[in-house]
C-alpha cells in the first residue's frame, strides 16, 4: 500500500494569516473569539464568534479573484499558494493530470449567497425575486464545487476533483479521501483541506434553533469553555487549511520536509440522531478503532489526541467515554486539548485546521492547550490540558471530529520512521 505524507501546509485562521501566525496564538493559549461584527447580531440568542482579521487584498489576491470568489473560496486559495510554497514541490513540472483537489466545505458559499439574496430579493421582500439584480457570479456561488475549482486553478491541478461535505468532519473526511486517490493510484499528489466562512445571519439562526451556540455574550474571549464545567455551547468559527499530501517514497527521494504521515482514517454514521450522542461514545469508538487499526498502532503508541471538544456538554461525555473505549487504561494517560477553544468551531474547515495543529505539535514537540479550561468538569476524569502549551515529543496522533447528523471520524497522525 502506498504510504502518504504531509509535505506543505497553509492556514487562514482566527487570530492571524498564514501557518506562523496560526502556530504562535495556539501555544500561547490565545483565544479569537469576540463579539460578532460582520452583522447586527443583537437579535440573535449568540453575538459572539471566531473570525478571521483577513484582508484579501493583502493576502495577495487580485481584483478579479477578490470579485469572483466567495470569502470562503478567498481563503482556501490563499491557504493553497501558501501550502505549495511550503511543501516545496515545483508544480509546475508535475503531471497535472497526477495532481488531484479535494476541499471539504459543510455550507459552501453562504456569506455570498446571503448577501446575493438579499439584492436579489430587495432585501427579503420580494417573493419572485430579480434575476437582473444577481451578480455575474451568483451561479459561482450557489454550487460548493466551485471551491474546489478555484483551489485547483490555484495548484493547477487537473486530476480528480470534488469537495466532500460530511457537515463539521468534512475537513477530516477529505483528507481521508484524498489519501485514499493516492493509494490506490488515481494521484501522486493531492491539495487537500477544507474552508468556511459561515458567519452570516442565516448561519446564526441556525444554531439559535438549536440551541447549539453558547449565549454567553458578555464575555466573548471565554466564551468557548470545552470541558469546563460552566460551558454553555459552541462558538461560531471560520477559516481554511490546505496540505499537500504526496506519497511517501517520492517525498524521500525529493528530500522534501515531512510533517507526518496519514497513517489511519475512518468515518462512521450513527444513523441515531441530527443532534444526539450516546454518552458512552461508541459510535465514535468506532471510527477511533478502525483508524488505529489501519495504522496498526496499539493503543499505548498514541501520545496525544486532538479532540473534537466543540464545548457542548453532550459531545464532551459522549468523546470522553469513546476514549476510554478505544484506549482502556491508555486513554487516563494520554493529553488531550481542543483548539476550538481559541480559534471557535469553523464547521466543516475545523478538521483540517486540527490535523494541521496536529502536524505542527509533532513538529515542535508541544502540545496546544484549552484555553478557558478553568474549573474542570468532574465527570470528565482524563488529562485534558488547561490554559498552557505543554512539552511532549510525539510519534503518534489521534484527532477525532463529530458532526451533526451522526458523523464521526478519526484520523491518525504518525512519525513515517516508525516501526511497523
Amino acid at each position: 500500500m502506498r504510504r502518504v505524507v504531509i509535505t506543505g501546509l497553509g492556514v487562514v485562521a482566527p487570530g492571524g494569516v498564514g501557518v506562523k501566525n496560526y502556530w504562535e496564538l495556539l501555544t500561547a493559549g490565545r483565544t479569537a473569539t469576540r463579539s460578532i461584527s460582520f452583522y447586527d447580531a443583537s437579535p440573535f440568542r449568540s453575538q459572539v464568534a471566531a473570525e478571521c482579521d483577513f484582508d484579501p487584498a493583502a493576502a495577495g489576491l487580485s481584483p478579479q479573484e477578490i470579485r469572483r470568489l466567495d470569502r470562503a473560496a478567498q481563503f482556501a486559495v490563499v491557504s493553497t499558494r501558501e501550502a505549495i510554497a511550503d511543501s516545496g514541490l515545483d508544480f509546475a513540472a508535475l503531471d497535472p493530470y497526477r495532481v488531484g483537489t479535494s476541499l471539504g466545505s459543510a455550507v459552501g458559499c453562504t456569506t455570498s449567497l446571503e448577501r446575493e439574496y438579499a439584492v436579489v430579493s430587495n432585501g427579503g421582500r420580494k417573493w419572485n425575486v430579480d434575476h437582473e439584480s444577481a451578480g455575474p457570479e451568483l451561479y459561482r456561488h450557489f454550487v460548493p464545487s466551485s471551491m474546489a475549482s478555484a483551489v485547483g486553478r490555484a495548484a493547477g491541478a487537473e486530476g480528480p476533483a470534488a469537495v466532500v461535505s460530511t457537515g463539521c468532519t468534512s475537513g477530516l473526511d477529505s483528507l481521508g479521501h484524498a489519501v485514499d486517490l493516492i493509494r490506490e493510484g488515481s494521484a501522486d499528489v493531492m491539495v487537500a483541506g477544507a474552508t468556511e466562512a459561515p458567519i452570516s445571519p442565516i448561519t446564526s439562526a441556525c444554531f439559535d434553533a438549536i440551541h447549539a451556540t453558547t449565549p454567553r455574550n458578555d464575555d466573548p474571549e471565554h466564551a468557548c469553555r470545552p470541558f469546563d464545567r460552566t460551558r454553555s455551547g459552541l462558538v461560531l468559527g471560520e477559516g481554511a487549511a490546505v496540505l499537500i499530501l504526496e506519497e511517501l517514497d517520492s517525498a524521500v527521494r525529493r528530500g522534501a520536509h515531512i510533517y507526518a504521515e496519514i497513517a489511519g482514517f475512518a468515518a462512521r454514521c450513527n444513523a441515531y440522531h441530527m443532534t444526539g450522542l450516546k454518552a458512552d461514545g461508541r459510535e465514535m469508538s468506532q471510527a477511533i478503532d478502525a483508524a488505529m487499526e489501519e495504522a496498526r498502532l496499539a493503543p499505548e503508541a498514541l501520545d496525544y489526541i486532538n479532540a473534537h471538544g466543540s464545548g457542548t456538554k453532550m459531545n464532551d461525555r459522549h468523546e470522553t467515554g469513546a476514549f476510554k473505549l478505544s484506549l482502556g487504561e491508555h486513554a487516563y494517560r494520554t493529553p488531550i486539548s481542543s483548539i476550538k477553544s481559541m480559534i471557535g468551531h469553523s464547521l466543516g474547515a475545523i478538521g483540517s485546521l486540527e490535523i494541521a495543529a496536529c502536524a505542527l505539535a509533532m513538529e515542535h514537540g508541544l502540545l496546544p492547550p484549552t484555553a478557558n479550561l478553568h474549573e474542570p468538569d468532574p465527570e470528565l476524569d482524563l488529562d485534558y490540558i488547561p490554559l498552557v502549551a505543554r512539552e511532549k515529543q510525539t510519534d503518534a496522533v489521534l484527532s477525532v471530529g463529530s458532526g451533526f447528523g451522526g458523523f464521526q471520524s478519526a484520523m491518525v497522525l504518525a512519525r513515517p520512521d516508525r516501526s511497523l
